[in-house]
């Protein structure tokens, strides 16, 4: 058939659903189909049927609905795509069409050791009928969200600036929980209405809402952020959220104080782009609750696999390993390198496996670099080196520094004070992590911002901060603001919050709410902001030090309520933990043991002392699946217990 232009005579709705497929597991297979026809709505449908991004015959411009069983996740948003001033999504040509399945697993250190990758996609072929610009618009749904992105060939040496103005309508009566760009991605949530939110206000990703009378839940975020610029959301007061590269977004404070004003301000215009522009994925995770919202990796499925030269087996690849880790900047301590010594020595004792040490590394020399190395390495534990991103911003100071670092045997490299997601920005995380990869390098990003899911193509990135952790001293509100964090900063991926702590920087939280946080907030570089010793001297250490980085299985259990409960099941083997971090007020749990396995499981859990909250109280008992625990917690209290099986079921 012939194309035609959205705006034409009426020709009666044609839907084009994707329609359910048998699957099965990995290796991937994707499968393609193409066709040209004539429509007035497109809609993509996830393996199950039951979420659906839907394209609106608009005449004006294009414009989409995300559902969920039929509930609206997002009203009627508007997309908006520039290029070169021209608006591509107001007055086009629609053309082929063509559609594809995808069904694989692949390992994965987040909630659960092995990700899923089944979605329903389309590829819609558009022409601008002012500029006569061709390009893709694609689609792709999941049983967990929906996410789109535009493809936008180009003459190879050609520059061409890109913008975006896309617009998501969340519904009357839902709940968002958003932050500002003051600290860039290190601030505290609000939760409003989303009636309420004022235009102007601006949000770092992921902003998570809760649909009206319990209907579900949304996030909005983008993954495969790269050769662009990032994406915040700013808001128009009519409950919209307005997509806003990193050159409109409004100038953070930490970006000010390390750059200045007039770096910012060159940095505030469009990026160039050459050859064919490719925009990150826009992300809508979609969630009938908070468990599926929490257990997505739609994010990473977005992102291509590792490179396999310089991943030769994937995350498996040897030198890719996951752990724990001592610091020593928040709790004190000797940063001598005899002192530093004693905390890979503390870290071996723990069964940590590195250990992170900040700037003052650069003024000893390479042999007693070489010391700490070797001391650490026979003590089990890995060593990593902090270094501001000003002194590895060219191709030659990168290549120096990973090397070095590779030669002395440190496993890993925490790079400092990016602040920005302007294009030049975002292509500096692209050439970090490829010399470190080249190294053999680990990396963890400070001053970060949010992740997009890259860490699947770069696995040897195991966190990044993007987060107001535990070195905001100031933040008094952490019994809320750890309740906030697993069901929305966290659903971008891993984020070096530093937790665990026993001193003042916990606020209003428990010791038992603080060991808790381990479990909760977990990632392939776990990063514990006590002293060592301070651990090895509390009552709980068999338990902190029992507590993996990464899990095989995680459940959030449906009490669970965002600023005010995250109860955590996670498994790794046959050992399952139970963490529970409460919110301000104190509340007593009935918790079904229902996800443990057949047989008795020797239960060793830590309780809060109600008389003392820098105390423990632990016991142990021995339990079965269909035993119920009641946990009470303070105000700002936890729960943690361990549950190892002792005697398996009968054969």
């Amino acid at each position: 058939m012939h194309n035609q232009r959205m705006a034409s005579r009426p020709i009666g709705v044609l839907m084009l659903i994707l329609a359910l497929a048998s699957s099965s597991p990995a290796p991937a297979q994707t499968t393609r189909r193409s066709q040209r026809v004539r429509m007035d709505q497109v809609q993509v449908a996830s393996p199950s049927g039951k979420v659906r991004l839907t394209l609106l015959p608009n005449a004006e411009r294009l414009t989409f609905t995300v559902t969920l069983d039929q509930t609206p996740v997002l009203d009627p948003s508007t997309i908006v795509m520039r290029v070169d001033g021209y608006d591509l999504s107001a007055g086009v040509v629609l053309g082929q069409i063509e559609t594809y399945e995808i069904d694989e697993r692949y390992p994965w250190y987040g909630a659960r050791s092995t990700a899923v990758n089944r979605c329903r996609g389309t590829r819609v072929s558009l022409r601008h009928d002012l500029s006569f610009i061709d390009y893709v618009l694609e689609i792709r749904a999941f049983d967990d969200g929906v996410a789109f992105r535009h493809i936008i060939p180009g003459p190879e040496g050609a520059s061409r600036t890109a913008d975006e103005y896309t617009t998501f309508v969340i519904p009357a009566g839902s709940t968002v929980w958003h932050h500002d760009l003051g600290g860039h991605y290190e601030a505290a949530y609000d939760q409003d209405d989303v009636s309420d939110v004022r235009p102007g206000e601006w949000a770092g990703p992921p902003l998570t809402f809760k649909l009206s009378e319990d209907a579900g839940y949304g996030s909005i975020t983008e993954a495969n952020l790269v050769n662009y610029s990032g994406m915040a959301l700013e808001a128009d007061g009519r409950r919209g959220w307005v997509t806003g590269l990193g050159h409109r977004q409004p100038l953070n404070y930490p970006y000010e104080l390390r750059y200045g004003r007039d770096e910012a301000k060159r940095l505030a215009q469009p990026a160039s782009l050459t050859g064919t522009i490719t925009t990150p994925w826009r992300v809508i995770l979609v969630a009938p609750d908070l468990n599926t919202l929490v257990n997505s990796t739609l994010v990473p499925n977005l992102c291509p696999s590792p490179d396999p030269r310089y991943f030769p087996q994937g995350l498996e690849t040897p030198w890719i390993k996951p752990g724990r880790a001592v610091w020593r900047y928040l709790d004190g301590g000797d940063r001598s390198l005899e002192g530093m010594k004693a905390f890979s020595r503390w870290a071996g004792q723990l069964g940590f496996e590195y250990h992170v040490i900040e700037g003052f590394w650069s003024r000893w020399s390479d042999a007693q670099i070489a010391e700490l190395v070797e001391y650490s390495r026979q003590q089990g534990v890995g060593l990593w080196f902090w270094r501001h991103t000003n002194q590895v911003r060219t191709p030659e100071a990168q290549e120096a520094f990973f090397k070095q670092l590779h030669d002395l045997g440190v496993v890993g490299a925490k790079l400092d004070f990016l602040d920005h997601e302007a294009k030049e920005v975002v292509d500096l995380y692209e050439r970090l992590l490829r010399t470190a990869a080249k190294h053999q390098v680990l990396v963890n990003f400070h001053g970060a911002n949010k992740p997009t899911g890259r860490a699947r193509t770069w696995p040897n990135e195991l966190t990044r901060e993007a987060v107001r952790g535990m070195e905001s001293s100031s933040l008094r509100q952490r019994a809320r603001h750890e309740t906030v964090l697993p069901f929305t900063r966290y659903l971008a991926g891993h984020a070096d919050y530093t937790a665990c702590h026993f001193g003042d920087r916990r606020a209003d939280t428990t010791w038992t709410h603080q060991i808790a946080s381990l479990a909760v907030f977990a990632g392939p570089l776990l990063t514990v902001a006590a002293h060592p010793q301070t651990i090895l001297e509390n009552p709980a250490v068999d338990l902190i030090r029992s507590i993996p980085a990464v899990w095989d299985e995680t459940i959030v259990l449906p009490d669970s309520r965002i600023g005010e409960l995250a109860a955590f099941a996670r498994r790794t083997g046959d050992t399952w933990f139970l963490a529970i971090m409460c919110g301000p007020r104190a509340r007593t749990l009935r918790v079904p043991l229902s996800f443990l396995a057949d047989g008795l499981y020797t239960a060793s859990l830590a309780t809060d002392n109600k008389n003392d909250d820098a105390a423990i109280v632990l016991q142990e008992k021995t339990v079965r699946a269909d035993d119920t625990l009641v946990v009470d917690m303070s105000d700002g209290g936890g729960f943690i217990a361990r549950f190892v099986r002792s005697v398996p079921p009968p054969p």
